[in-house]
């Protein structure tokens, strides 16, 4: 049995999350709104802006993850990756944002797409190795519960600090493509403090996985393996990937309906911070109803609450109000969990599996998070495409038709809602493969 991790290591570790989640958070939140009444890039082109670069993210967070197997058995270990992504960030995601003034909306959408490409190939370097860490980290079940318990937390406290302050010092600084440039500067020096926290932190509390076996396969082929012998890996990702469709759908959306809904850009901070505060408050709760109830029936039920919150703000295009950021609260509660369980069911499976090859597994989990994040926007693009939603210029809100009106409210409440019914269907098929019949899960409190 491993001894407990020091409070150094849980925490380094848990910084990480500041990267991981304002990286995955504030593009799916502000991108695709920059790029069609920022710089008026057309919606149907805005679309291969967003979603170019999560292909190609797709398509090597697999590699990355064999790398990364091949790095774990090794001096370097995992953390060499992380590293080299940590100190490359922060210049793509600047990048994103800097566009000079002179360029026109194609080429200010081509210098997006190639700033794009560069964040998220560093991106992938450090998060596939992170994902693949506790299992590393630690063999006790109560102990990855606790790592695991401090790193959603810190997520928590990441996406609401980034999602809700990133734009409100955009707003700060002017917005238009000055105030994009200031918040891109800002946030780039708090991914890039936690991530090099983690790195500095773990690296000499990280135990070598066995090697993999000569002809074991890699990349894609060696998380496919996997995907087809762990039951519990193969629907925890399904799961997993269709919740983070719907979150980046209704990221996507809110920005959108900020705007043309609630008729105010900076309402866009209430409903983040709506959406994403409450789990500040209500983790411990959460973590002592899955010690009763278990992993699998905790999620269960935070999916269940997000779907219903979620469809209940249909009614928005009847009656837009302040009612809905209670409603957004609501499934903000529920959110959490949702947060909390796939991430913290997932270095069990990771160990049943065979901590060797945790990397792969962690690349093919990745790949799909990255998936379907990046889906999000391109399927509220498409809706905005399709009824006739016209762009704009910083400074300038054109009137919208009624079925463009109708396409953002549906994007933040039906499409997510019912995505995430769909997940619990494939949720009921999972069984934990780790947790042992006698061992409670640790509250927050209880491992401070």
């Amino acid at each position: 049995m491993s001894p407990q991790l020091p409070r150094s290591a849980v925490l380094g570790y848990a910084a990480g999350s500041v990267g991981t989640g304002g990286f995955s958070t504030l593009p799916g939140l502000v991108l695709a709104f920059y790029l069609t009444d920022t710089l008026a890039v057309p919606a149907l082109l805005a679309t291969l802006v967003v979603i170019l670069p999560k292909v190609w993210d797709v398509l090597i967070d697999p590699a990355v993850g064999a790398r990364s197997d091949r790095d774990a058995t090794s001096r370097a270990g995992r953390t060499r990756l992380m590293l080299a992504g940590a100190l490359t960030l922060p210049v793509g995601f600047v990048g994103m944002f800097a566009v000079p003034d002179p360029l026109g909306p194609a080429a200010a959408g081509l210098w997006v797409l190639v700033f794009f490409v560069l964040a998220t190939t560093s991106f992938s370097c450090f998060q596939v190795p992170y994902i693949a860490l506790p299992a590393d980290l630690t063999d006790a079940y109560r102990e990855r519960t606790r790592v695991m318990a401090w790193r959603i937390a810190v997520l928590a406290l990441a996406i609401l600090l980034v999602g809700a302050g990133g734009p409100a010092l955009r707003d700060a600084a002017g917005g238009g493509r000055p105030g994009y440039l200031t918040m891109a500067l800002g946030i780039a020096l708090l991914l890039l403090a936690g991530m090099v926290t983690t790195v500095v932190t773990t690296r000499a509390h990280l135990r070598r996985p066995p090697a993999a076996a000569a002809g074991d396969p890699g990349g894609y082929r060696a998380g496919l393996v996997a995907w087809r012998e762990v039951a519990a890996y193969r629907v925890l990702l399904s799961v997993f990937v269709l919740q983070a469709l719907a979150t980046g759908v209704m990221l996507a959306a809110a920005q959108y309906v900020a705007a043309y809904t609630l008729g105010d850009q900076s309402a866009l901070t209430l409903l983040f911070a709506a959406l994403v505060a409450p789990a500040l408050l209500v983790m411990p709760l959460w973590t002592r109803y899955a010690a009763a109830r278990g992993k699998r029936g905790a999620l269960t039920l935070a999916s269940g609450v997000f779907a219903a919150a979620c469809l209940g703000l249909v009614a928005m295009l009847w009656l837009p109000g302040g009612w809905t950021y209670v409603l957004v609260g609501v499934a903000g509660i529920a959110y959490a969990g949702m947060q909390l369980f796939p991430l913290a069911m997932l270095p069990d499976v990771v160990t049943a599996a065979g901590r060797g090859r945790g990397g792969a597994m962690s690349g093919l989990w990745t790949a799909g998070e990255t998936a379907g994040l990046a889906l999000g926007p391109v399927v509220v693009l498409l809706l905005l495409a399709a009824t006739g939603f016209r762009s704009s210029t910083a400074g300038e809100q054109l009137a919208q038709p009624a079925a463009a009106q109708t396409a953002i409210v549906l994007a933040f409440s039906v499409v997510p809602a019912a995505l995430v019914a769909l997940s619990l269907l494939v949720l009921r098929r999972y069984v934990d493969p780790g947790a042992p019949s006698s061992a409670p899960v640790p509250t927050p409190e209880g491992t401070a």
